[in-house]
């Protein structure tokens, strides 16, 4: 896939508690701010949707209803991973040569739902299945991090400690669409109330609504678009075989479907050294102690020294590589059928200089990182995008 297709176009909402707004008006903001940031196009151009929800849309009806088009629309859902699941479909779409414009488009409204956070409907199984929240599952992966490498636990707090301000201070300089845009003092963040484990408010990502949208034309119609397209340079999605949060001698302090999705990412957009290749990224932050091991899983530090690469700044907006230079799911919450297309929204601005306060200084090359499920249990998907064919 490499060079094979473009983005021309992008929109994306405010993230937060939009009581003022449906599912219906917000997938229309972010699907018609795409259309308009391409000179020229129009709705009806765009040949077919790829709809990605989880909770706030069943079948492709919704997206055709909302945006009034008689269009082909396939709903997109794989857990967390649905935003970019619903992009990859749309990009493989397009190389094929089937349609010459598509877009994906996705959004949740969780905020009006009644409940905090993800909910799933588990199909029937031979009733050996454990109930873990969310939180409890993410609050092992800290203690299981420092017995895998040696790592004193005060040292991991600290770290998770400096993710947290990090992604707070970075969604302050995102007022436009980030959910939380209040820089917060490592000294309340430490003192925060516990929700599982050690792990704090202020390690959890927020619930919120948003929508985003990308329009996915071949390379080289790019230019017949738009003066500063991006490119895809590579992507992969991996399942896993869900062995569970509780496998027997399993530490979790890595996770293989990122792993395999990195590496398979990797070769197709000829990665060799991602520390030294890729300018930024955006990776699912959705707890502390995750964005720590996907440092390591993603190539960006050695197996058991991310907790050091964190505190030194590394990966901070001014760092050797920014990770997550517009707040991550840390700022924006996470309104689950969107956030992967949100991660690629914001390659979109960096790689055309458009970010502003957060601007990277010349990124040549970003990467987004999407994953949903538990640890054992992953959907992740990981992509590669440049601002320069070839």
């Amino acid at each position: 896939m490499r060079d094979r297709i473009a983005i021309v176009g992008m929109g994306c909402t405010r993230f937060g508690e939009l009581w003022d707004k449906s599912a219906d008006d917000l997938l229309i903001e972010a699907a018609l701010d795409a259309i308009a940031s391409v000179p020229g196009l129009r709705k009806n151009d765009v040949e077919a949707y790829w709809y990605s929800t989880v909770a706030s849309g069943h079948a492709g009806l919704p997206l055709a209803k909302a945006l009034k088009v008689e269009r082909p629309v396939t709903r997109v859902e794989n857990f967390c991973a649905s935003g970019s699941d619903a992009f990859r479909n749309a990009a493989f779409a397009v190389a094929a040569g089937v349609y010459d414009v598509a877009m994906a488009v996705g959004v949740e409204k969780i905020k009006d739902s009644g409940y905090s956070g993800l909910t799933l409907n588990v199909p029937p199984g031979d009733n050996t299945a454990t109930e873990v929240s969310n939180p409890a599952a993410y609050a092992m992966l800290p203690a299981a991090y420092s017995r895998a490498y040696g790592v004193d636990p005060g040292d991991v707090r600290r770290a998770l400690t400096h993710i947290a301000w990090r992604n707070h201070a970075n969604g302050a300089r995102n007022p436009e669409r980030a959910q939380y845009t209040s820089v917060v003092p490592k000294e309340k963040i430490e003192k925060a109330p516990r929700i599982a484990g050690d792990l704090s408010v202020f390690d959890c990502s927020g619930v919120s609504d948003g929508a985003a949208a990308a329009l996915i034309v071949r390379a080289e119609d790019a230019l017949q678009y738009t003066d500063k397209p991006i490119y895809l340079k590579g992507m992969s999605l991996y399942a896993g075989m869900s062995n569970g949060a509780a496998t027997a001698g399993v530490q979790h302090a890595s996770f293989p479907e990122v792993v395999q999705s990195a590496a398979s990412a990797y070769a197709d957009a000829g990665i060799t050294d991602p520390r030294e290749q890729i300018s930024l990224a955006e990776v699912h932050d959705c707890f502390t102690p995750t964005e720590m091991i996907l440092m390591e899983d993603l190539g960006f530090s050695e197996r058991g020294r991310a907790w050091r690469d964190v505190l030194d700044g590394d990966f901070d907006l001014d760092g050797t590589l920014a990770v997550n230079p517009d707040g991550g799911l840390k700022s924006f919450g996470h309104p689950v059928g969107a956030s992967g297309l949100r991660m690629i929204f914001e390659l979109w601005l960096q790689l055309r200089g458009e970010a502003g306060l957060r601007q990277v200084a010349s990124p040549r090359l970003g990467l987004t990182h999407n994953m949903g499920g538990l640890p054992g249990e992953f959907i992740s998907f990981v992509g590669i995008f440049g601002n320069e064919p070839g």
